[in-house]
């Protein structure tokens, strides 16, 4: 391993955590080495006032870091995997990925135990048109409203009453020590996860053999698997992290099972399926089923929804 590394990673208070993580991680392993995080802002960190849905475009958070990494201004890169679009640049590949921490949603309130217990008419606050769609089908007399911000500012949004709850990555609040928060986690069942929730990628350039190597102790090949037929889910749908699409896999011994969604973004349409297969066919798992949703109603959802964030 080279003597000093160099992290890409964005500045908010959970990015840093988590590539102190890994940074912490890589120097455990191999003594000796230095590793330096450089904190990148990326467009997606300058734009929080616009729903992302309407910014538009892929990359919203990694694009500037990994102009870092293919300018050799950084080693590698430590990104929440659905923040990374699924057409990666030239040269540069998500070779190492971590075990997953919670892939669920979580419901976060000061004083309503569960979305069930949340009156008529409440205010609820998330970004996500994945999250709304799915909140919307559950509960359509909530009223939803955008939640944008790092994470301790949303937090203290619902801290001083401007929403009765708001819906958080679990994953994200418990790398942060922040599990007292967690009001309770949703089901996959009753909120189907965004692609690659939970867990983290590690991008580096596809040159890099020896650094990649010296990373294989970090990687989980149960979990990339799963994050692998949900990307290829994503792929064939063609979808940023800003549609309403989810999908969550789980992998059994050999057998890999992916639950895949489209929903309509009034949660008046929530398209469902399950689909089982062999670890070693993941990626066309994912692509099978994006293909059954889109048959079944899917297509007309999301060039839709397409067609509204273009005209914004």
């Amino acid at each position: 391993m080279k003597q000093t590394i160099k992290i890409g990673t964005r500045a908010s208070l959970l990015a840093v955590t988590q590539s102190t993580w890994v940074k912490n991680q890589i120097e455990a392993h191999h003594p000796g080495t230095s590793v330096e995080l450089v904190k990148i802002t990326t467009k997606g960190d300058k734009i929080l006032d616009v729903p992302l849905a309407k910014v538009g475009g892929k990359g919203l958070f990694v694009k500037e870091i990994e102009d870092a990494l293919l300018e050799k201004r950084v080693d590698l890169a430590v990104h929440s995997m659905k923040d990374v679009p699924t057409d990666l640049p030239d040269g540069l590949h998500v070779a190492v990925v971590p075990v997953r921490e919670v892939p669920q949603d979580a419901f976060i309130s000061v004083k309503y135990a569960t979305l069930s217990e949340l009156p008529h008419g409440a205010t609820i606050g998330t970004s996500s048109l994945r999250r709304k769609a799915q909140l919307a089908s559950l509960r359509p007399d909530l009223e939803i409203k955008d939640l944008r911000g790092n994470l301790d500012t949303r937090l203290r949004k619902l801290d001083e009453g401007m929403y009765d709850a708001i819906i958080l990555a679990g994953a994200g609040l418990n790398r942060l020590g922040m599990q007292e928060r967690i009001t309770a986690l949703f089901s996959v069942e009753e909120m189907l996860p965004a692609i690659g929730q939970g867990s983290l990628g590690i991008e580096l350039r596809e040159s890099d053999s020896e650094l990649l190597e010296g990373l294989q102790f970090l990687h989980h090949e149960e979990t990339a698997l799963a994050v692998a037929a949900e990307r290829a889910f994503l792929l064939r749908l063609e979808g940023g992290c800003q549609v309403p699409i989810g999908a969550y896999a789980t992998v059994d011994g050999d057998i890999l099972t992916l639950t895949g969604l489209i929903a309509s973004v009034d949660g008046k349409t929530v398209l469902r399926e399950q689909a089982s297969g062999s670890v070693s066919e993941a990626a066309s798992l994912g692509r099978n089923l994006a293909e059954v949703l889109l048959d079944r109603g899917g297509r007309a959802i999301l060039d839709e929804v397409y067609g509204e964030n273009n005209q914004a």
